[in-house]
């Protein structure tokens, strides 16, 4: 079973992405033929910061390798060191309807917020396509959002098929329920874009700070609180055992506990919960060409297989 995923190196990871993809990344790379890559091509659509952009698509290297990523046991690699991709993203290009891609919700959304979209926004999803095809993926982890994008991944390939022949292999989704469970500071989906991050390797203040800032209501710390709309109890379920949990659920309907006596716990546990991981990251941040090296053997080996796809596309388009 070959798996595909990519994370965008936009910004900090944080812990929607951690609880939202990359535990899951960590767990299928002893379940199967695991490849993953830094989405820096998509990351063009928003980043514009050349310096920034290379430094953030280290940082993912770093969190991927520090989290406990094994390069023996998975490919990791640069999207941009794939070349393959972007001319498979043509091939792709010439039998997509343009409505198809009109009706992607991100593209959608863009509009209705008076955005003015780029054609990498509008494109988005067939460069999707491509990483995902070219590499002969089965299974694509994907969380509730991003079903459709798969979808269209599934409608370009067959449509592809029926017009040359059977190229390309027909990818399934893997849902990831955990999404949509990881609220933001602001109790919406945690995200950069909205700012309400908590950051997986925040630590001391930094740490604090985000995790204070969590919005909770006015009611006295005397006064009985409810369990299910608190955005504190919401994270800290996402670390603690069900049992404690339970207890602190307990104690806010009894009243006498603060929203701050559940933030002091809620940052021991991230705090715990990363600390071997930060210290690995400090370590690997000294050694970039360690890094780098387990980059170039990753796209080597995603090489091995893309070029045997794009080759089937090329023939089957008359271009070999």
């Amino acid at each position: 079973m070959r798996v595909l995923s990519g994370i965008q190196p936009s910004g900090i990871l944080h812990l929607g992405n951690y609880f939202g993809a990359l535990q899951q990344h960590l767990e299928m790379q002893h379940q199967g033929d695991a490849y993953y890559f830094i989405a820096n091509y998509h990351a063009l659509t928003t980043v514009r910061d050349t310096d920034r952009l290379r430094e953030m698509t280290l940082d993912v290297a770093l969190d991927y390798l520090a989290l406990g990523l094994d390069p023996e046991k998975c490919c990791l690699y640069r999207q941009s060191d794939l070349p393959e991709v972007t001319e498979l993203t043509w091939l792709l290009s010439t039998v997509t309807p343009m409505g198809l891609l009109q009706r992607c919700h991100s593209y959608k959304d863009k509009i209705a917020r008076g955005l003015s979209p780029d054609h990498g926004l509008f494109a988005y999803p067939l460069l999707m396509a491509a990483d995902i095809l070219i590499v002969d993926a089965r299974v694509v982890p994907v969380g509730k959002d991003q079903k459709q994008h798969l979808e269209v991944t599934r409608d370009i390939a067959q449509r592809f098929n029926h017009i040359y022949g059977d190229v390309f292999v027909i990818p399934e989704a893997r849902i990831v329920e955990e999404v949509a469970a990881v609220p933001g500071t602001d109790g919406q989906k945690m995200s950069k874009s909205y700012g309400n991050t908590i950051d997986i390797f925040a630590s001391g203040k930094r740490l604090k700070r985000q995790v204070m800032g969590i919005v909770t209501d006015s009611t006295e710390l005397a006064d009985p609180k409810d369990p299910d709309s608190c955005n504190v109890l919401a994270l800290m379920k996402l670390f603690v055992e069900p049992e404690e949990l339970e207890d602190w659920r307990r104690r806010y309907r009894a009243g006498g506990t603060g929203y701050g006596h559940a933030k002091l716990r809620l940052i021991e546990l991230i705090d715990g919960r990363f600390k071997d991981a930060r210290d690995r990251r400090a370590q690997l941040a000294r050694q970039p060409d360690r890094v780098e090296k387990v980059l170039q053997e990753g796209v080597e080996r995603a090489r091995q297989v893309a070029g045997k796809t794009l080759e089937r596309a090329r023939q089957a388009c008359g271009l070999s």
